[in-house]
């Protein structure tokens, strides 16, 4: 079934919308603990006419001619719209990861700017220690911009990715 955004789009995910379809692109990764490299990543955003947007994104490692190496980090999750808080918070946006990770994130949605603050991190045993994170993404010149700091691995809250997407059809 195919939804369109005039008709079948929840009022409720008005701020999230810019966000549907498919994006892809690419970026850079590092840490302290990493060395730095660029990566590829396609992310889908979708819905099915229910109050959030599913959101499965993609990356994988790129060489320094632009080509596919190998695969990155798997992200599947939700965008909640929220009714506003007090202090503005008006968005959830839920991760779970195949390394063992699941991330609940709080937030404002705007129409083309969506920040978001992990409000609880869990991690399996087996996965690396992680305990915090904020992304910011953006509609800036009709792309997809989005970057994240993380605190892990005994670092303070940093820098950590950032990529730039185009919409593709």
């Amino acid at each position: 079934m195919v939804f369109t955004l005039d008709t079948d789009l929840p009022p409720a995910l008005a701020p999230l919308a810019w966000l549907i379809g498919r994006w892809e692109g690419a970026g850079v990764v590092g840490y302290p603990t990493i060395e730095s490299k660029q990566f590829g990543q396609e992310i889908v955003c979708s819905h099915d006419g229910r109050p959030f947007l599913e959101w499965h994104s993609h990356t994988w490692l790129l060489d320094e001619d632009g080509q596919k190496v190998r695969p990155l980090a798997t992200e599947l999750g939700f965008w909640r719209p929220l009714e506003a808080q007090p202090d503005g918070t008006n968005v959830e946006f839920l991760l779970a990861h195949p390394t063992g990770f699941v991330e609940m994130y709080a937030g404002k949605a705007e129409p083309a700017k969506v920040e978001v603050r992990t409000d609880g991190v869990m991690r399996s045993p087996a996965a690396k220690e992680y305990t915090a994170a904020h992304r910011l993404y953006g509609l800036v010149n009709s792309n997809l911009m989005w970057v994240m700091d993380m605190a892990a691995m005994g670092q303070p809250l940093q820098s950590h990715v950032s990529a730039e997407l185009k919409r593709v059809e």
